[in-house]
């Protein structure tokens, strides 16, 4: 990685409020944000990379309009582990390579220093490599279900069944160099984010 960029990753797992606190840190903090989840869906649009390695193992997931149907691609990477995994496998280093390309534009065309990314399978896609450090943004597996019912409108088995496909929560926290507890109310998160984004990046 070159040293003229400092890289930022934050991860953490469904329900947890890793989003929440991505957006939040890079609304108070002189920081420029990705999302590696809104680079998938560029990739994803027709004709694209990854839209090619969709269209190359099943063309079940596409519609008649070349778009992906992307609520029965999630069913089907929910249901089936070893779709899952080759499809990580194809997926991961294009979107790797396009989010660092991004990142180096930004470096030279506008002379970013500073980045937070967020990546919810950082770990899971081993790309811990590319981070001079990573956020978790933890919360208890009880109130992961809770959330993620509430936010996808299913039930507690497909919720816990869909956090079953991601590495446990507390496994990644254990390896992150930083971690935010959100499992209580949403100022107490705050504080710990302010706090965190002084230490890495000052005040704005």
């Amino acid at each position: 990685m070159a040293d003229t960029y400092v890289l930022t990753g934050v991860t953490g797992g469904m329900g947890s409020g890793k989003s929440d606190a991505a957006r939040f840190l890079c609304r108070r903090f002189s920081v420029t944000c990705f999302d590696a989840d809104a680079v998938v869906h560029e990739l994803l649009l027709p004709g694209k990379e990854c839209w090619q390695v969709i269209a190359g193992l099943d063309r079940a997931f596409i519609r008649p309009d070349l778009t992906i149907d992307k609520r029965l691609l999630r069913q089907a990477l929910f249901a089936e582990a070893s779709l899952r995994q080759q499809i990580n496998e194809k997926i991961h280093p294009v979107v790797r390579h396009e989010l660092l390309e991004k990142i180096r534009h930004e470096v030279r065309v506008n002379g970013r220093k500073f980045f937070l990314i967020e990546v919810p399978l950082l770990y899971e896609a081993n790309w811990q490599d590319i981070f001079a450090q990573i956020i978790v943004v933890y919360a208890t597996w009880e109130e992961c279900v809770a959330r993620v019912m509430m936010r996808d409108q299913v039930s507690s088995a497909e919720a816990e069944s869909a956090m079953a496909t991601q590495w446990p929560l507390m496994k990644k926290a254990l390896l992150a160099g930083h971690v935010v507890d959100n499992s209580g109310s949403w100022a107490e998160t705050s504080l710990q984010l302010l706090h965190l984004g002084g230490i890495l990046w000052g005040k704005k």
